[in-house]
């Protein structure tokens, strides 16, 4: 069954039901599920008329808007394979997807053709304005039994981003386990602020609403400011947002005595909060947050916090069902801290590979256990708290420092709203800590002061020798701090 199925059974059952309702510039609009299927209907008929058939693959690089869910349908109807892919890609990064991915035609929003467009070489583009005016009255060939449904970049900050491969019964799968566990059903509404094109918003929200017979209301980006009354406006249940969106929500945003009159019953979040953080978030908006992990490979998410009194803010939570996971130190299997590994089905639980790249899946897998790259540590309930990522352990005199532990106590310093923490060369001592970060409006505090806090905290050898203040800091379209380009400042200034 994929996920142009989900959708059509719940046409069947109730033509009439909300499936989405878009926040655009124009005010709210609803599409019915009957009426989705349509749109995604017409859109099979345009794109297969344009040599699209099962298994082909369509580049799709659009901001939020109804049309990407076109798209995506339209090419489940097909059996053909979407390539979401983040509107603001370099050309450069748009020759590595249409060619990584064998892609035959790129559909854009109509600002993005003049990236598009130069590197397409004989595919066609098209553009979305075209799309709808097209698309009227095409016909669709007869539904396809795809296996493959989507393939999903990753951001590769180490080598050229890698093809995620999402199958059919990846995404049923992960619809249904999130689902069940938080209880959605077909009353149950989303607010998806983040990016289409992310996993978050395609496994967490679509998914399950597509599995429960509920719905989306997606805005076209994420606005610190206008979260609170689109929180109330749109009448959504559920929400997911990351970390990083939650702390602007609360510096950017005033509270007003309607924040808290929604009909939220939970937000979903990924990546750690401070505990004044999210105190202040609960109570400003009468809603519980739960935080979960979870990356593009895994699909399924393999922690999310229980929704009874064993729920808390620091952790990512307990197991899911039918989810193996082990966490490898130095010294072997155990509690941690090492990396997480996870054992599922492939092409079911979790992603079946790389698409293309063998010896990369390869490495993926241990012995059929996915590996991660990131540094996790269990209790004594098997409940899992996140380290950092691999890639963010720092070596300090010969001994392993995470950043997120500089990042924890500097985070909690009255005057700090954010920040980010990275090692660069030094060579003496490994790596040289670095930290930056972004003063709460009207606060004030120097670099030796927050030098010194970190001293009363931790280790001197985890303790920065530099920090630096701040306006912003650099993210990407879902929010997450860019360390990548923090360090290559640094790295820059020092030459």
């Amino acid at each position: 069954m994929s996920v142009y199925d989900l959708l059509a059974a719940t046409a069947a059952e109730r033509p009439d039901a909300p499936f989405l309702v878009f926040a655009g510039d124009g005010g709210p609009a609803t599409v019915s599920y009957a009426e989705q299927v349509r749109r995604a209907d017409e859109t099979a008929g345009l794109l297969a008329g344009l040599g699209v058939g099962p298994g082909a693959r369509v580049h799709l690089m659009t901001p939020n808007r109804p049309e990407f869910l076109d798209v995506w349908f339209g090419c489940a109807r097909l059996g053909a394979v979407v390539v979401p892919v983040n509107p603001l890609s370099t050309a450069d990064e748009v020759t590595h997807q249409l060619t990584d991915s064998r892609a035959v035609l790129s559909v854009v929003d109509d600002a993005l053709r003049g990236t598009v467009e130069p590197v397409a070489g004989a595919r066609t583009v098209l553009g979305l304005d075209e799309l709808v005016a097209r698309r009227g009255g095409a016909t669709p060939p007869p539904a396809a039994d795809p296996e493959l449904a989507a393939i999903m970049f990753t951001s590769g900050t180490t080598s050229a981003p890698k093809g995620v491969q999402v199958t059919h019964a990846n995404y049923r799968r992960v619809g249904e386990l999130v689902a069940d566990h938080l209880q959605v059903t077909a009353d149950d509404r989303w607010l998806v602020t983040l990016p289409l094109f992310h996993g978050n918003a395609q496994y967490y929200c679509l998914m399950s609403a597509l599995v429960a017979g509920g719905s989306v209301a997606v805005a076209a980006r994420f606005s610190a400011t206008g979260w609170p009354a689109q929180a109330r406006e749109l009448r959504p249940t559920l929400a997911s947002l990351f970390a990083a969106p939650i702390r602007m929500v609360l510096a950017r945003s005033e509270p007003t005595p309607d924040d808290a009159d929604n009909a939220l019953r939970l937000v979903l979040f990924a990546q750690n909060l401070a505990p004044a953080q999210a105190q202040e978030f609960e109570t400003r908006f009468g809603a519980p947050l739960l935080q979960l992990y979870g990356m593009t490979e895994t699909v399924v998410p393999p922690f999310m916090n229980p929704l009874d009194e064993r729920r808390r803010w620091d952790s990512i939570g307990l197991p899911l069902p039918g989810i193996e996971v082990r966490v490898v130190g130095e010294e072997g299997e155990g509690s941690g801290p090492g990396e997480l590994e996870v054992r599922g089905r492939p092409g079911v639980d979790v992603t079946p590979g790389y698409d293309g790249r063998p010896e990369a899946t390869a490495a993926l897998f241990d012995d059929g256990w996915l590996r991660t790259g990131d540094q996790v540590r269990l209790d004594d309930e098997g409940r899992a708290y996140f380290v950092d990522r691999a890639k963010d352990m720092m070596k300090r005199a010969g001994e392993n420092v995470a950043a997120s532990e500089v990042e924890q106590v500097l985070a909690a310093h009255p005057a700090v709203l954010e920040t980010a923490v990275h090692g660069v060369p030094d060579p003496v001592y490994d790596e040289a800590i670095v930290a930056h970060v972004v003063l709460a409006a009207g606060a004030q505090a120097d670099p030796d002061e927050l030098i010194a806090w970190c001293a009363a905290r931790l280790s001197r050898f985890k303790v920065p020798g530099t920090v630096v203040v701040r306006d912003e800091l650099p993210r990407s379209t879902i929010g997450k701090i860019l360390k990548n380009t923090l360090r290559d400042e640094v790295l820059g200034a020092a030459r």
